[in-house]
């Protein structure tokens, strides 16, 4: 029978307790693992072990599908009405709200980042996703298409039947709805892995699942690490589709792993280095302020991130200046400080990662403007950090940080900058920032990105598609567009009259 983990929590953000199973949530309960391992859960706000979760395995992740796919059979998919689905999972977002502030004080505890941005952004924003995919479920449709009086020709969105899916750390619960409502919206079976060093919403969010009134086996949610879990999920022949937010370098792995099985289609939400473009003619206070936001939120670990911020030479000194002047102001510190913007990084091993590349800037000759050194001795704790003088073939300038690590970078001319901001093999996001209207159209246009930002930046709208072009990613997320990853489309041949 699997442990439980208790937590008392007496911060001036939240105040509460929460308990929770450590088990694996396989065919709606809590099991313990067949191989018995456990993964240490770390507070990276002091670098100590909050608990330890059941780690699967591969045997694990078998049960898992075997139980999907027996429950896809037998009590989802197309056994339950689209308007049914959609009530469960409208109940099952009731749910999410109602234990909001328990969500986000774990995920402040296990990730780091601000309990109020876990609140506010992570948290309502996984709600509303999930409310939203609620209302698409009974909008699954096919159409009809006209060929011959002789023929009736339609066609139908079907479930693609057990679906894998693996989700990062850096925002966990928006990842999960974010992976799970579509997939139950279309009719699918899931199994699913959370990141190993956020594991503990995840967990919450299994003791709503029954709740909601979900038959055993719909949801199944399977703790571990990526080469074992993970892999297993990407090569499992039962598990049909896989979705996988993450890295650039894992993605592959697991495309790899999904061919080399039962070929399945893979949907990937990889990484990014996304320029932040700034004309001489923007608004300047506005352009600092959405550029701070733009690499500084959730401590830079954002597959979005502004990191690449060009800035016209005529306002170059004058934005650095303000820039800098924010940059320096953000408040970094306990999590649970209601006025903390900054928390550590999300692990030792992304602390060491992150003061590796700044090390690498350096060694390159670039120049720290600002911060690049650790905060404290307890905890992963990083000064919001500025680079100057950066050129084009630096590792900083081209290769994915995730961090609060930010590259300022000059140039003349629009032609010059779109081709600077489109030299990357990434291609998640970009930010124009232009009071012109002809040129900040002309421009995000021309930048090979999924998603362009006029004005603003980090701008997600739920009924909005995102993803990413070239090494960013496979597919859209969010939006109607998500749909599409999760059904697959049968051709209906009726013959009504033709005769041989």
């Amino acid at each position: 029978m699997p442990s439980t983990f208790t937590k008392t929590f007496d911060t001036p953000a939240y105040k509460g307790t929460v308990t929770i199973p450590l088990g694996l949530y396989i065919n709606g309960e809590f099991v313990d693992p067949v191989e018995g391992g456990t993964i240490d859960v770390v507070n990276p706000a002091t670098g100590k072990v909050v608990t330890s979760i059941a780690a699967g395995t591969k045997a694990d992740i078998d049960i898992a599908a075997k139980a999907a796919k027996k429950a896809y059979k037998s009590s989802w998919g197309l056994k339950v009405p689209g308007a049914q689905r959609g009530k469960l999972m409208s109940k099952l977002a009731v749910l999410m709200e109602e234990h909001i502030a328990e969500f986000a004080a774990l995920d402040a505890l296990a990730n780091g980042k601000a309990y109020n941005t876990a609140y506010s952004r992570d948290n309502k924003g996984a709600i509303a996703v999930m409310e939203y995919y609620a209302g698409w479920a009974d909008k699954i449709n096919g159409k009809t298409i006209e060929t011959n009086e002789n023929k009736l020709a339609y066609t139908r969105h079907e479930p693609i039947g057990v679906v894998g899916q693996i989700i990062p750390w850096n925002v966990p619960m928006f990842s999960l709805s974010l992976k799970i409502a579509p997939a139950l919206a279309t009719g699918n079976t899931i199994v699913l892995k959370p990141s190993e060093l956020t594991p503990l919403s995840a967990l919450l969010f299994c003791t709503l699942i029954e709740k909601a009134g979900f038959p055993p086996g719909v949801i199944n949610i399977v703790n571990g690490y990526g080469p074992t879990a993970g892999q297993a999920i990407s090569e499992h022949p039962l598990i049909e589709k896989v979705a996988f937010t993450g890295s650039t370098l894992t993605g592959r792995k697991i495309m790899e792993a999904a061919a080399k099985s039962n070929l399945k289609p893979v949907t990937l939400e990889l990484g990014g280095k996304s320029p932040n473009v700034i004309f001489d003619d923007a608004d300047l206070e506005q352009a600092v302020k959405w550029a701070i936001h733009g690499i500084y939120f959730n401590h830079g670990q954002n597959c979005s991130a502004g990191s690449r911020i060009f800035v016209q030479e005529s306002i170059y000194d004058t934005f650095l200046d303000q820039f800098t002047e924010q940059a320096r102001a953000i408040k970094v510190g306990d999590p649970f400080s209601p006025d903390t913007y900054q928390g550590p990084q999300v692990s030792k091993t992304q602390f060491e990662r992150i003061m590796g590349y700044i090390t690498s800037g350096k060694n390159d000759g670039a120049t720290v403007h600002l911060g690049g050194k650790q905060i404290g001795q307890e905890g992963y704790f990083i000064e919001p950090t500025i680079f100057t003088e950066c050129q084009p073939d630096m590792k900083i300038v081209r290769e994915e940080i995730f961090g609060p690590v930010a590259c300022v970078l000059k140039f003349k001319t629009e032609d010059e900058v779109v081709e600077q901001a489109n030299d990357t093999s990434y291609g998640l996001a970009a930010s124009v920032f232009t009071k012109d209207i002809d040129r900040a159209i002309r421009v995000a246009h021309a930048l090979e990105a999924g998603t362009a930002w006029i004005n603003c930046a980090n701008q997600t709208e739920i009924s909005m598609p995102f993803g990413g072009f070239k090494q960013s990613g496979i597919g859209r997320e969010l939006s109607e567009y998500a749909l599409e990853n999760y059904t697959n489309v049968k051709a209906v041949h009726v013959n009504i009259g033709i005769r041989l």
